[in-house]
């Protein structure tokens, strides 16, 4: 085996939730993944000191974190979590019904007392519940709102926060009170964390330009017509490169005040780059910036497909670190693989994490074995930071801790930061230019491909130009405009600040479709207010335009409970029209939250009751087409889980395996019918489930292809299936 130079870097990110008008946190995200994964996930890495990593930290997050662990912050989330139960009015027992659940499904299920009262907020609704639930209720889940947040050391080791954890309900006013100095002493923790282990060595602290804004647009949003000829762009262009200068000459500033010295290298915001956006960091002294597989495929002209062990074609290529050399300068690029970045961000969540952590260290290996021999692969990790932990259990620290062990006890794989990884290939190929794009697709589409990117983006060029055009005024004291000439230099900073964080990444991350969240509104409202701040600021009329919402209200998961019983032929097809009428079922639009890049081959999902029988029918999506040869596996938990595993081979039915309580059970095709054809449908007996004083069922589906899963129903949980006869169900016994 050839050595492997492991490149790992983690990103850190979260836009501006301040309001600018009030200073506000409008959206509690930095607080609580500060509290979650910031700290934990460096601290973590310091158990296995031969193992090296890079941390990127965008400096708006790193500010707003600042400003958390001052203590002098407003956000109203955190004050009603924490206010007196006797205290709260209606109004404010509303916005706490629809904050709580705002967490992945595997932190609520932790705690049965949150579950139970997740359960009575969807049987009975919002505002039942504001009347009939008592001080207990209230205050259990304002603090069980909040440890689920708490980092998983504190879980396990603080005395304060274990207690509270075991303890699990009936929580007085002074344990809230506890748990709020837990977290304003884990706020101020985070920072600090970071640069010790920078001043260590054993990571590296990277940048991007500080609102995290997408570079090669600001330079000129008609750059997105080169890898996407028919994207809709504004008109006329924004172009404006000395922001883009602005944003990282702020980013370096920033970061040198903070961690004690300039950063070295830059994750250009969603890794997007061009010749111009990187001339100006080459400009600023940055010596290595890192991307996507993709935008190093679209400038060489050469693909990454994966053989069916996951080894890219042309992967010598992908496994070196390049030198992109412009005006007698050079920057030292990075190209993430992101087959298996991916595999971290979406899949592993779903295995346990030793075959997880198995089989990214194999993988890993398996790239150094085919490695021409002479020179070491380089494979860069890139992800989110934060996101995907809240999919694995125990908030991915078991997968971490073991991936890393076998990495630190592996002579053939260093792990490396990004600088050390470029020092070890000082013979690193060479390039001439690099191809603009992003990390997504290679192209600029997220941020400028659909109609309302291109009206956030006109509105962003009115202000920017509005604001030009009244500084350029106020300098010249043109007598003609008297308001414009006594703009003070206070507030033309005002709206300058305004407009660079209206150039951030983050609001047209939302615009378009794809991708949608529960705070559509509040991100588009934040952005209209940036704007309007601008005009504020510099004493102008708001446009009425500012006034409206630019995102379209989203699609969301819908579901159904059955309407009658079910008596239904598994055949793998939809029989008759009828055969399915009158079935629950679950359906949800495919954009994928925060993250980007869930495979989508599930569609809806059906179900429903006959007098002895489960019917379940998944309708798999056009990429089902693609994957031959899969394993379709079904999840029940009743009082105790149920596994079904259906096999497909080339389009058919092969077989099933029915496991319950931990054992295999023999003859499956006496209690199970399962058949693919045009559809997936399934059956199960009665006689397997445990009703005795149930009211649901729980039910996940998931399909997965060569031992690794691609795709799952309910994206963040398990779907609830109530039983009794008001749903068609049977009643519990």
């Amino acid at each position: 085996m050839s050595r492997v130079n492991l490149a790992i870097l983690w990103h850190m990110h979260q836009p501006q939730y301040r309001e600018p008008f009030t200073g506000r946190y409008m959206l509690p995200w930095t607080r609580l993944h500060a509290l979650k994964d910031y700290w934990g996930m460096v601290k973590i890495l310091g158990e296995f000191p031969g193992v090296h990593a890079t941390f990127n930290f965008v400096p708006l997050l790193a500010a707003q974190i600042e400003e958390y662990a001052s203590g002098k912050f407003q956000e109203p989330w955190f004050e009603l979590a924490f206010a007196p139960t006797e205290s709260l009015e209606p109004p404010q027992k509303r916005e706490i019904l629809e904050r709580a659940f705002q967490v992945n499904e595997n932190f609520v299920r932790r705690w049965p007392r949150f579950a139970e009262l997740q359960a009575q907020v969807r049987t009975a609704g919002v505002e039942s519940c504001v009347a009939r639930f008592d001080l207990r209720d209230w205050r259990d889940l304002q603090l069980l709102s909040q440890l689920a947040w708490m980092d998983e050391e504190y879980i396990a080791k603080d005395p304060v926060v274990t207690e509270l954890s075991r303890k699990g309900a009936n929580y007085a006013e002074k344990d809230k009170a506890a748990l709020r100095d837990k977290q304003l002493e884990l706020l101020g923790a985070v920072l600090p964390e970071y640069r010790l282990a920078a001043e260590r060595g054993q990571i590296e602290i990277s940048t991007t330009p500080y609102y995290h804004p997408i570079l090669p647009l600001l330079c000129d949003t008609d750059i997105a017509r080169v890898s996407n000829p028919q994207s809709p762009l504004p008109h006329p262009a924004f172009r404006h490169p000395e922001d883009a200068r602005e944003q990282l000459l702020r980013s370096r500033q920033y970061h040198e005040r903070v961690f004690g010295k300039p950063p070295v290298g830059l994750w250009p915001s969603e890794g997007s780059v061009s010749d111009q956006a990187l001339e100006i960091a080459m400009e600023l002294g940055f010596k290595w910036f890192a991307t996507d597989e993709g935008v190093l495929g679209r400038t060489r002209n050469i693909g990454f497909w994966r053989d069916a062990s996951g080894y890219p074609q042309n992967g010598p290529d992908l496994y070196s670190p390049w030198n992109l050399q412009r005006g007698g300068k050079t920057l030292t690029g990075f190209f993430r693989d992101h087959y298996v970045s991916d595999l971290v961000g979406f899949v592993y969540s779903r295995m346990g994490a030793t075959a997880a952590a198995e089989d990214l260290h194999r993988r890993i290996r398996a790239i150094g074995d085919r490695q021409p021999a002479g020179s070491p692969a380089t494979v860069s990790i890139v992800l989110d930071g934060e996101n995907a932990w809240e999919f694995y259990a125990e908030n991915g620290r078991d997968f971490l801790r073991q991936f890393y062990r076998r990495v630190q006890d592996d002579p053939e794989i260093h792990a490396l930061t990004m600088s050390e990884a470029a020092e070890a290939r000082p013979d690193a190929p060479k390039l001439d230019g690099i191809f603009p794009a992003s990390w997504i697709n290679a192209n600029f589409d997220v941020w400028i491909g659909h109609p309302e990117d291109v009206r956030a983006w006109d509105l962003l060029r009115d202000a920017r130009d509005t604001y030009e055009k009244i500084v350029q005024r106020a300098a010249s004291n043109d007598a003609v405009a008297p308001a414009s000439s006594t703009l003070s230099a206070d507030s033309a900073t005002r709206a300058y600040e305004a407009l660079l964080a209206a150039e951030g990444s983050d609001w047209c991350w939302w615009y378009g479709p794809e991708h949608a969240s529960a705070n559509d509104a509040e991100f588009d409202e934040l952005y209209r207010q940036h704007l309007k701040e601008v005009y504020i600021a510099l004493g102008e009329h708001v446009p009425d335009a500012l006034l409206h919402p630019i995102k379209r209200a989203p699609e969301r998961a819908h579901r159904e409970s059955p309407q009658t019983f079910l008596d239904v032929k598994v055949d793998g097809r939809e029989s008759s029209y009828f055969e399915w009428l009158g079935a629950g079922f679950y359906v949800t639009d495919q954009r994928s939250g925060s993250m980007h890049g869930r495979s989508c081959v599930l569609g809806q999902l059906h179900y429903g009751f006959g007098p002895e029988h489960f019917y379940l029918r998944v309708d798999p999506t056009e990429a089902i087409a693609d994957i031959p040869d899969f394993q379709f596996r079904l999840t029940l938990w009743d009082s105790r889980e149920t596994h079904l595993t259906v096999r497909v081979t080339r389009g058919k039915f092969a077989g099933c395996i029915l496991e319950q309580g931990g054992a295999c059970l023999l003859r499956p095709e006496s209690v199970v019918s399962a058949a693919y054809d045009k559809i997936i449908e399934v059956s199960l007996a009665r006689e397997l489930f445990d009703l005795k004083n149930r009211k649901s069922l729980l039910l996940s589906v998931a399909l997965w292809e060569g031992g690794l899963p691609i795709d799952v129903l309910p994206i963040d949980g398990m779907l609830e299936l109530n039983l009794g006869e008001e749903n068609f169900a049977w009643s519990a016994t």
